[in-house]
């Protein structure tokens, strides 16, 4: 499952594609080393599957599977989101005007219950809304509330429910006498007036929805109790007439006003890339960014997608580009812990590169942890010691040095286990062949190479028995020429290892994949396989072997 969580200046500790268990228990465990002896925050994270063996160690520990990351390109998620608070619909424009000025935004989110968003009103569509309003009856057509009314005037309701809206009728200001007043008022408008009693009883008796009565003037009993019975509101405000007329349609709410249709939103998910050039194509100052469940979250600008900075990684337990989590030109590289041949990574700035001749990442970062004067909980003790066995095949292959076994002995000491028995049950959980699929198996723990021009994969499994090792090459020569074509290999190579007889069937397809086999190890494959006795290992006994002839 792919991680869903904040991330922005977080580290990734990240191994390869097709991990395997020294691949992800190296990374869980250098950065939690860091963490230790760095304020800054590192996450540990797979670029692929786990295998059945990695899940029994994690399993064994009690440590979760870290989070899935496809690819490192900046998501939206890695900007510095404004987090504008979104507001209802109802409001009116002078309380979003404010909100906007008080902020310094120059959009407000619109939202509904459950922060879902209905639309988005700007500093421009307030300032069009004084400028090219002339219809004196748009304060109905707006369906105003009279609380906005109340509101942005400073008013006091004498008569009348603030709940309620004021929907027909237009705004009319009462500056004549009763008698001109009576031809142009009609029933429902809303009457802006003075402190006249006689212009009060005439708008009332005219059939009025409201009046605003100004200048703080004293609403007498009479015209309440008239008001009344003709279902008139009374508001009295403090400000004159001029103001009232003025102010009056800052009252209208935002739903009238607001964009909401074809909006242009991003999802916290979504690559920077992919929306730059929408963001750049737009005149729009904010974008609104939706989460996962699609409600409202913040708001960003050209300026946050300038201001983005690369994802930090640090790579362990590989320096291939090919074997890389995708996009990997767009991240930030800060420091690679491995212990393979030197590959075809470039970095942009001088990098802390540590690479030792060892059969395991894992003993690499086990020695970290005591030039660090770090304490190496069980746990982590666990994870490192099982890739330690994994990587070497519990000693057996040559990779192994005098340090892995080493380090795996005191790991295993802080971790009460005995290598041997834990070894016979992680290997045992690990193969388990036959309920696995073929893309299973050769995904299990698959790496791409490049030489001279040249793109080949060898993929591994090990076991403890032929039969199960028979079963899984049955399944394999069916599914290889599929792989070959996906991954758009020149060769192709899988290592059927037999960890207790200490030998490999190799297979092998492509142009030119036998003869590279005859030539390296001096025998000739029959119908794409050939049997490699005390040949055990990928990184130390395959690979050099087959570059250096290649190089040839």
């Amino acid at each position: 499952m792919e991680e869903n969580e904040n991330t922005k200046n977080k580290i990734y500790v990240i191994g390869h594609k097709n991990p395997d268990t020294d691949s992800i228990c190296s990374a869980i465990s250098y950065a939690y080393l860091k963490n230790q002896t760095d304020e800054r925050r590192y996450v540990a994270k797979r670029a692929g599957s786990i295998s059945t063996e990695t899940q029994f160690v994690l399993d064994r520990f009690g440590v979760e599977v870290p989070g899935y990351v496809p690819n490192v390109k900046t998501k939206v998620r890695d900007m510095e989101i404004r987090r504008t608070r979104g507001v209802p619909s109802s409001i009116s424009l002078k309380k979003a005007w404010t909100i906007l000025n008080e902020s310094k935004g120059t959009t407000l989110p619109i939202i509904k219950e459950d922060n879902l968003l209905e639309g988005l009103i700007s500093i421009g569509d307030i300032a069009r809304s004084y400028m090219a309003v002339l219809d004196n009856a748009i304060l109905s057509k707006a369906k105003t509330q009279y609380k906005n009314i109340l509101e942005t005037l400073d008013g006091t309701l004498y008569v009348g429910d603030e709940e309620a809206y004021f929907t027909e009728g237009k705004v009319i200001v009462a500056a004549s006498s009763p008698e001109v007043m009576e031809s142009y008022i009609e029933k429902n408008d809303m009457v802006i007036l003075g402190n006249r009693y006689e212009t009060q009883l005439c708008a009332i008796e005219m059939n009025a929805g409201c009046l605003v009565i100004c200048g703080d003037a004293v609403v007498t009993k009479t015209i309440q109790i008239l008001a009344r019975e003709k279902h008139c509101t009374i508001i009295a405000t403090p400000y004159d007439t001029y103001t009232v007329a003025h102010l009056i349609n800052q009252s209208m709410p935002v739903s009238y006003f607001m964009k909401a249709k074809d909006l242009i939103v991003f999802s916290e998910d979504d690559f920077t890339d992919d929306i730059k050039d929408i963001m750049a194509s737009k005149r729009h100052r904010d974008f609104p960014i939706l989460d996962k469940n699609g409600k409202y979250v913040g708001t960003i600008s050209r300026r946050n997608l300038l201001g983005i900075k690369k994802r930090g990684l640090i790579l362990v337990d590989h320096n291939e580009t090919s074997q890389a989590v995708d996009n990997i030109d767009s991240a930030e590289i800060m420091e690679i812990i491995d212990h393979h041949r030197l590959g075809s990574l470039e970095t942009m700035m001088p990098v802390y590169f540590r690479n030792q001749p060892v059969g395991c990442t894992a003993t690499i970062i086990y020695q970290m942890f005591g030039e660090k004067g770090v304490e190496i909980p069980p746990k982590i003790a666990g994870l490192l010691c099982a890739a330690i066995i994994s990587d070497t095949l519990l000693f057996r292959s040559p990779t192994c040095t005098a340090a892995d076994r080493d380090a795996a002995e005191n790991l295993a000491g802080i971790a009460g286990i005995r290598c041997e028995q834990f070894a016979a049950e992680m290997f045992d959980a690990g193969s388990n062949l036959k309920e696995k699929t073929a893309e299973q198996i050769f995904y299990q723990d698959f790496k791409k190479f490049e030489q001279d021009k040249i793109t080949f994969g060898v993929a591994q499994i090990n076991s403890m028995t032929e039969g199960e090792l028979a079963d899984a090459k049955e399944k394999l020569l069916r599914y290889m020429k599929k792989a070959f074509e996906d991954q758009k290999l020149n060769m192709l190579f899988f290592m059927l290892t037999d960890i207790l007889n200490e030998s490999t069937e190799l297979l092998c397809i492509g142009e030119g994949a036998e003869r590279l086999v005859r030539e390296a190890f001096g025998v000739t494959p029959e119908n794409g396989s050939v049997v490699l006795p005390g040949i055990v290992s990928r990184k130390k006994q395959v690979i050099p072997t087959l570059l250096n002839t290649l190089q040839k």
